[in-house]
């Protein structure tokens, strides 16, 4: 029987090799499903707030906008840092093409009138549907 260069026979079958190359497409494509999927589920990233509990909680059936009220006072629009004249400015131009709903979540060692102020900011805006943010108890 003939050998080749390498000192195998001719026709002899070879050892079976694991291509790695297809598997780590496969990989990377989960991985990347992976990652857009959870980018969904996590609802108002951005900032973490520490709500307080109602027993009477509700969910809401659609939510378009998200308002964070830190302790200190700050305003997050979706996230967002702003200050309470960009914040109308961008609420009045929402209001004016469509329906609005907006969810105010405040720190519950906030002070109330930093709620009461960003509510008014919203209601100064022609926006009516206000909900407050809690977490279940």
């Amino acid at each position: 029987m003939a050998r080749n260069q390498r000192g195998h026979y001719l026709g002899a079958e070879q050892a079976a090799r694991i291509e790695i190359i297809p598997m780590i497409d496969v990989m990377m494509f989960l991985l990347v499903f992976f990652v857009l999927i959870m980018l969904e589920m996590i609802q108002g990233a951005g900032i973490t707030l520490d709500l307080p509990q109602s027993s009477t909680a509700q969910q809401l059936d659609r939510i378009k906008l998200t308002i964070g009220v830190s302790g200190a006072g700050a305003i997050y629009l979706d996230g967002q840092p702003v200050v309470e004249s960009e914040l109308t400015a961008r609420l009045q131009a929402l209001a004016g093409n469509r329906q609005v709903d907006v969810v105010i979540s405040a720190e519950k060692t906030g002070a109330y009138q930093n709620v009461i102020r960003v509510m008014d900011l919203v209601r100064a805006a022609g926006i009516s549907a206000i909900a407050l943010a809690t977490s279940a108890s």
